[in-house]
């Protein structure tokens, strides 16, 4: 008598290789997340490179190579215009944060911003009380963003690799397609696949041009604002504002609060003026602007989009905040797919249930 049926062989495999898949899927994180972003990256600079290749007629190894070249040098460029402005105001911010905090838990700068903004007595108690009562959690939220820089730069070879991995996926991508459809051998489920791919690379491609732009949009916007309103350290706050706005929905709340708190504690007098003009801002792209550069692409309600964010929070940190989107975008045109080839192929079945017999006619 045998100690398994085949059925259950069967179920017993199918549980391992889940666990496995799961297993490799955790040991292997950093490494299937830097392939992820070498993919985005891919797609983003994928418009370029195609455009560069039947315009120029080069070889598509030339046209990433030259790509790669233009790159570099635009870096170089902005490095060296704004390069010595934001390292300098990003030190001076830097040595300037002991000090803050000295004068922070002291109430002298308290007294300062008092004088400046002509507080009642009673005001400023109950400020000076707040501060105190909220010492260590100012502490541990101040500590704790310095930590997350601080692991970006212990994490610094991963960020190196994305750009080096995408030359493979610009090279060879349309070959990795392939490879995936020639292990299909039914027609049908090969026009499903190449469907789904295809759908994978509209959605993918969309989400990440038009975060890109949106980002250096808000970038050049902040900047601007900041250095006509004349804010402490404005070109450093703009271009660390306009990087964090790749992160959906929490990186423009963190680079808010991050710039009115600068500007309140070193005693900018405006505070609520650049509050209005951030506000206004956000208002202006995420009702008017961003919905209209997505229109249909993505196709995602924002709760889901609250949803996938908050989830990918609670998952994987800032890098699952930053993936929830175009996962559940995929998800959805992956289930929309199926959803049609399924309806497809119950209308190319014959039904199981035979056809009534044809009328007999009475005989004349």
């Amino acid at each position: 008598m045998l100690l398994f049926d085949a059925r259950t062989a069967r179920a017993l495999a199918t549980v391992l290789l889940y666990a496995l898949a799961l297993l490799f899927i955790y040991f292997a994180w950093h490494t299937l997340v830097t392939f992820l972003f070498a993919i985005m990256f891919a797609y983003l600079l994928e418009p370029a490179v195609s455009g560069l290749q039947h315009r120029a007629r080069l070889s598509r190894g030339h046209a990433v190579l030259t790509i790669y070249i233009l790159i570099s040098v635009a870096i170089g460029l902005f490095f060296a215009v704004f390069g010595p402005q934001i390292l300098r105001q990003a030190g001076r911010l830097s040595d300037s944060l002991p000090a803050l905090m000295h004068r922070i838990t002291s109430g002298e700068l308290l007294q300062q911003i008092a004088r400046l903004r002509h507080w009642n007595p009673q005001t400023e108690q109950r400020v000076q009380q707040f501060l105190a009562s909220h010492q260590h959690e100012i502490s541990g939220w101040i500590l704790e963003m310095l930590s997350a820089f601080a692991s970006v730069g212990r994490n610094i070879i991963w960020v190196l690799l994305v750009p080096v991995l995408a030359i493979f996926f610009l090279l060879s991508g349309g070959r990795f397609a392939q490879a995936i459809l020639d292990q299909l051998d039914r027609l049908r489920q090969r026009s499903f696949v190449r469907d789904l791919l295809q759908d994978m690379h509209d959605v993918l491609a969309n989400y990440i041009r038009i975060q890109i732009i949106l980002a250096v949009l808000t970038l050049l916007v902040y900047v601007g604002g900041f250095v006509a309103f004349r804010i402490p350290y404005a070109v450093a706050l703009g271009v660390a504002t306009g990087l964090l706005d790749f992160i959906p929905i929490v990186g423009p709340l963190i680079g808010a609060v991050t710039v009115l708190a600068v500007a309140f504690f070193s005693g900018y007098p405006y505070v609520i003026f650049v509050a209005l003009f951030i506000g206004a801002w956000r208002l202006f792209m995420d009702y008017y602007l961003s919905p209209r550069m997505f229109g249909h692409r993505v196709q995602l309600h924002p709760l889901a989009v609250l949803f996938g964010v908050l989830a990918g929070a609670e998952i994987a940190g800032i890098i699952g905040v930053y993936l929830s989107v175009p996962i559940l975008a995929i998800l959805r045109a992956a289930w929309t797919r199926w959803r049609t080839f399924q309806g497809e192929r119950s209308i190319i079945l014959p039904s199981s249930t035979p056809p009534p017999p044809p009328p007999i006619e009475p005989a004349s």
